[in-house]
């Protein structure tokens, strides 16, 4: 990403404007562990400086793969060429119908003469083992039911109105509907690929102009990742659905919150490191093992913890600000006050309306 780098610095806004685009195509290619040639990028620089069109960009890199064919099933540097220059040509465009038909056709402009499936329901089920689930899967949509789901899921959208809703609560609901959307996986292959341009094109027309589209310049993985934690439950090993980590991408992609995005959070076998309250008199903090039973120890990224940390910063923070911080609803901000309450971790000082909250370090 650092060759592009450069042209955002310079500040020269149509350059800059179309590097931005470059690296989110480049960067999206690494959902599924793909990485562009030297030839793409030289040829993107081009685009970017303005000596040739993103239409010369395509016709170079398909003469370029005429002239060294590669084996598709040992390298698949030909399709991240080709895939990276279709997303930057659609990112481009100002253009976007919310339907079905619209999401089959992304998918089929990005992989038309890659795939043969380009644009079509898959008619067959699959599996796929992920990283982030130690190997296993989650459960997509049967090839029966595919295009009904597809179709409820819009219509349902289309349906929905965003009026009166905090920005908490805008992120909340986008996030049930393209994690909805991912999990039905429409296609074989290029789900997610397809389902990320389709979000930045929807976003746009919801009238976020100044998408955060670093994000998936960067973190395209952690978006897939987010996506599959969304979509996956083992109740029997005590593993639960959550948009926890979508969350933290969309607030970070719509409105600039600084949130860590790291992969090995996500992994079901993570283990959060345990930190406990030390009183005003510096008492020594116990070994990990003898705090197992202290109702009063909250794991770091926890709930909790993200509610005392937002409270020591800002202590007259209502249920509303304690949402938008640590991107959780306000219910479940409610519930965790209530607990910690409960347990004497906080307490409520003065009234519900210019009061603030105390941290009870005893």
């Amino acid at each position: 990403m650092e060759n592009f780098d450069e042209y955002l610095r310079q500040g020269e806004p149509n350059k800059a404007e179309k590097a931005k685009v470059w690296k989110t195509a480049i960067g999206l290619q690494q959902v599924d562990g793909l990485k562009p040639s030297d030839y793409l990028i030289e040829t993107a620089k081009q685009n970017i400086e303005g000596d040739i069109t993103i239409d010369e960009v395509k016709k170079r890199i398909d003469s370029y793969y005429q002239q060294h064919p590669t084996k598709t099933n040992e390298d698949r540097t030909e399709e991240a060429d080709k895939v990276s220059a279709r997303i930057a040509e659609m990112l481009s465009e100002q253009t976007f119908t919310f339907s079905p038909a619209e999401y089959l056709a992304i998918h089929r402009r990005l992989f038309t003469g890659i795939y043969k499936f380009a644009g079509k329901i898959r008619d067959y089920n699959i599996t796929k083992r992920e990283w982030v689930l130690n190997g296993e899967t989650i459960l997509y949509a049967s090839a029966d039911s595919l295009k009904t789901t597809l179709e409820y899921d819009f219509e349902q959208e289309k349906k929905f109105s965003y009026k009166g809703l905090s920005e908490q609560e805008i992120i909340e609901h986008i996030a049930h509907f393209i994690s909805y959307l991912w999990q039905i996986h429409v296609f074989g292959e290029g789900n997610t690929r397809t389902t990320a341009i389709f979000l930045i094109k929807y976003l746009r027309k919801l009238g976020f102009k100044e998408v955060n589209n670093d994000l998936f310049a960067k973190n395209s993985w952690y978006f897939r990742n987010a996506l599959v934690r969304a979509n996956y439950e083992d109740l029997s090993k005590g593993i639960y659905k959550t948009e926890k980590f979508l969350l933290r991408f969309l607030s970070s992609l719509l409105f600039k919150e600084n949130y860590s995005l790291k992969n090995r959070e996500m992994h079901i076998q993570f283990a959060e490191p345990v930190i406990v309250l030390v009183n005003k008199q510096n008492d020594p903090v116990k070994a990990e093992n003898d705090l197992v039973n202290d109702p009063r120890n909250v794991g770091a990224g926890s709930v909790k913890a993200n509610i005392l940390k937002q409270l020591r910063q800002n202590p007259k923070a209502n249920y509303a600000k304690l949402a938008e911080k640590t991107c959780y609803s306000a219910a479940t901000i409610k519930r965790h006050i209530q607990e910690l309450k409960k347990l004497g971790i906080i307490e409520r000082i003065g009234s519900d309306k210019t009061g603030h909250w105390k941290i009870i370090e005893k």
